[in-house]
């Protein structure tokens, strides 16, 4: 194992723009253990090494020609991620990729060009290994299905690393990536970053365009799902979040919000509330730990730190449900219709789970919209004095394969429910980022989940990075 492949992607690109690091050796460091993990992983779904390895031997280039100074001719200006190996979600539009979203519905089909945000990453040196596996259609958070098959977690082969960005997750945790791009619709980027002990940011919606993803940004897909980056650390999250920001038209979402740098200063002023657990969905004790440890943290850098119960939960919850899996289900059944068997048995469960509701009528869904902006304007209310919140990504930590109900405090709880930390501010549209703090009995990372308001996705990277720092972030797992 090369330490360069758990060198942050913030240290990978400065080593490279000093000609510390061949950008060369860097990507075949990645190309080794990646060949040598996948086996074990099933993390990828396609990799391209030819292409990837022209683009290091150009990359290199482009160093040296930057080395020869002003004499040079017109030598290219390096990007902010010159030379560094990232990895894209398998939902994502790559030219030349395959794009199957983990179905035989879309079977053979390759991506004709670039989504945006593929483009912002090329435009900046980001070299592509390849893109990642993920759940049948996206609905599970358990990664596997019947085209690519099931991924594991690096920090245990039984367990998962998530879904629907598991194969991002468990790529970029075991160094076979840099840092990549997940989508999130109901915790899919924070939970796999949480369970395998790296970082992630659901953005606002509209801040990095979800033009080129699958499924497309419209319906009930517009409230609840985004883009956005995953890597080992904020830092680098931040800087994936600055190369891809920015509006699209593809997107209806987007508005032409400038990039801000929060001061330290500024970050401090900001007053946050958190909470450790809910009564619709109890954490595990050491869930609840780990969000103590972040505010505690954070008190210790002198910000302001106030207990802050969640309010109407279980409506919020079953309102994310109407949106994402009743009304979500309604915009797939015209392709699932007459495939029925050739679905994943993971995503039959997820199919008879919306069956087992009636059909949900035009007065039902209208009354789900109205209901989820009046929650949401009085949470924005609520968070004028607390604009920042810190609670669980998930009820307990990475589960084992198949697993779907679980006894915490000496209740049952099931599959979906113990996601709704995450769930909730997919349903208001807030920016959410997870950071690893804690640790599990079994040693698996916990993460903590930092919230903010609409458009203020630099403040929740800035207050991620605080915790970070002072709690430690991540860890090697033991792959």
């Amino acid at each position: 194992m090369s330490e360069l492949n758990f060198l942050t992607a913030t240290a990978m690109a400065k080593g490279i723009r000093e000609g510390k690091i061949s950008p060369v050796e860097l990507l075949e460091v990645h190309i080794e253990r990646l060949e040598r993990l996948q086996p074990k992983l099933n993390a990828f779904v396609h990799t391209d090494f030819d292409r990837a390895r022209q683009q290091a031997q150009a990359a290199e280039r482009a160093v040296a020609a930057k080395a020869q100074g002003p004499s040079s001719d017109k030598s290219p200006g390096l990007g902010a991620l010159h030379g560094v190996p990232v990895t894209i979600k398998s939902c994502i539009d790559v030219a030349g990729f395959p794009v199957e979203c983990g179905t035989k519905l879309r079977s053979g089909l390759v991506a004709q060009s670039d989504a945006p945000l593929v483009a912002r990453l090329r435009a900046a040196g980001a070299i592509l290994l390849g893109n990642t596996n993920v759940p049948e259609l996206l609905m599970a958070y358990e990664t596997d299905n019947l085209t690519s098959g099931r991924t594991n977690s690096p920090w245990d082969l039984a367990r998962t690393p998530g879904g629907s960005s598991g194969g991002e997750a468990a790529a970029i945790a075991a160094g076979c990536s840099a840092g990549g791009v997940g989508s999130d619709g109901g915790g899919s980027i924070r939970i796999p970053a949480h369970y395998s002990g790296i970082s992630g940011l659901k953005p606002t919606p509209g801040r990095v365009p979800s033009t080129g993803h699958f499924p497309g940004s419209a319906g009930p897909f517009t409230y609840l799902g985004v883009v956005g980056p995953m890597a080992r650390t904020m830092r680098d999250v931040a800087l994936l979040f600055e190369v891809m920001a920015g509006p699209d038209a593809g997107d209806p979402c987007a508005a032409p919000v400038p990039l801000r740098r929060w001061s330290t200063d500024a970050i401090r002023t900001l007053r946050i509330g958190y909470f450790e657990s809910d009564d619709f969905s109890p954490a595990t004790p050491e869930t609840r730990a780990a969000v103590r440890r972040a505010a505690e943290a954070l008190v210790d850098q002198k910000f302001s730190v106030d207990e802050w119960p969640m309010e109407n939960s279980d409506r919020a919850w079953k309102l994310w449900w109407n949106l994402f899996g009743r009304a979500g289900q309604m915009a797939f059944s015209p392709m699932q219709s007459g495939h029925e068997s050739e679905f994943s048995p993971t995503y039959r469960d997820f199919r008879a789970r919306v069956a087992a509701e009636p059909p949900m009528s035009g007065s039902e869904l209208l009354n789900t919209l109205l209901e989820r902006d009046v929650l949401r304007l009085r949470l924005l209310a609520k968070m004028e004095e607390h604009a920042i919140l810190l609670c669980p990504v998930c009820a307990i930590p990475a589960f084992r394969h198949g697993e779907r109900e679980w006894q915490i405090n000496g209740r049952k709880l099931e599959y979906l429910t113990v996601m709704s930390y995450s769930q909730w501010f997919n349903l208001f549209g807030l920016p959410a980022a997870s950071v690893p703090v804690g640790t599990s009995p079994e040693g698996l990372p916990i993460g903590v989940q930092v919230v903010g308001r609409p458009w203020e996705d630099e403040a929740v990277l800035g207050v991620a990075q605080a915790i970070e720092e002072a709690c430690g972030g991540y860890r090697k797992p033991p792959i």
